[in-house]
């Protein structure tokens, strides 16, 4: 009768028969895993510590974005703030038109509206008052026109002043006209003239934004200027002195805001091209 054998081992890896490879496994996994949680709580706290540090920037000198509350003469800020009515009121009928009936268009504005508000939220110190920003506002302006842009502008504006404490209630006609109509008018009406010399579309998209963002400051300068005229050279003088100081800490934005933009709308030329061919800004 054959002697009964234990079953071969020689199929199993090295390291001995089961007992053995799974004690070898789970070390290997508990190493891992330390590791892994190490790393984990390394990230975990640079991330807390940088999320902290963003989540403080609207605590600090929060006033400083836009035209802050209660800076412009009371005279000043209803008059920007009625100047402001008739672009909005066009602006709601030009949205209407645009996305009735077509959810994804209402998609798109929505997205050119949260664009706005995220790079507009982004803010250094400037000119005492204000400060410098991107805008956000070129890449609606391309695609929607400049009438809409006016109504997410004052979204936009006020979500920030109510929310973030950014700008203020008595300057949203202000910053409205400033940001939401001159800088969108300016972006998109070169825009089209570009496309019209066949200036080729990433060329025309970025120098549109770019322009936008600048010609925004220039308003505001002439805003602040015309509130607050020099007391020797009058109101020239002092526009020309806000502009200055913002043109330190404006001009690398705007390069950085029509880059971005550019990014953004070759995105959407590749996944969206039906809706920009129907909205005419491709």
């Amino acid at each position: 009768m054959a002697k009964n054998q234990g079953p071969e081992l020689t199929h199993l890896p090295e390291g001995g028969c089961c007992f053995f490879r799974e004690v070898k496994t789970r070390r290997k996994n508990s190493v891992f895993s330390a590791k892994s949680g190490a790393l984990f709580e390394k990230y975990a706290q640079k991330t807390a510590v940088i999320l902290a540090v963003i989540l403080a920037f609207p605590v600090m000198n929060a006033n400083a974005m836009h035209i802050m509350e209660g800076f412009l003469p009371p005279g000043w800020a209803v008059a920007w703030g009625a100047l402001c009515i008739p672009f909005v009121v066009r602006g709601f009928f030009s949205i209407k038109k645009k996305v009735s009936g077509n959810s994804k268009m209402l998609l798109l504005l929505a997205m050119c509206g949260a664009f706005a508000f995220v790079l507009s939220a982004l803010k250094l110190p400037s000119v005492t008052g204000s400060c410098s920003h991107p805008t956000g506002v070129g890449l609606g302006a391309i695609m929607f026109g400049p009438a809409a842009m006016s109504v997410i502008g004052v979204i936009v504006l006020l979500f920030q002043a109510i929310l973030l404490a950014h700008g203020g209630l008595t300057t949203l006609g202000a910053n409205t006209f400033s940001m939401g109509i001159a800088g969108p008018f300016a972006s998109y009406f070169l825009y089209r003239l570009l496309k019209k010399l066949g200036v080729k579309s990433t060329v025309s998209v970025f120098i549109a934004a770019f322009i936008g963002d600048i010609f925004t400051y220039i308003v505001t300068s002439l805003q602040l200027g015309a509130a607050f005229p020099d007391s020797g050279g009058g109101f020239f003088v002092s526009a020309a002195k806000f502009l200055g100081i913002f043109a330190f800490t404006q001009l690398p934005l705007a390069v950085a805001e029509g880059i971005l933009t550019v990014i953004v709308y070759n995105g959407l030329k590749k996944y969206s091209s039906a809706e920009l061919q129907a909205l005419k800004a491709d």
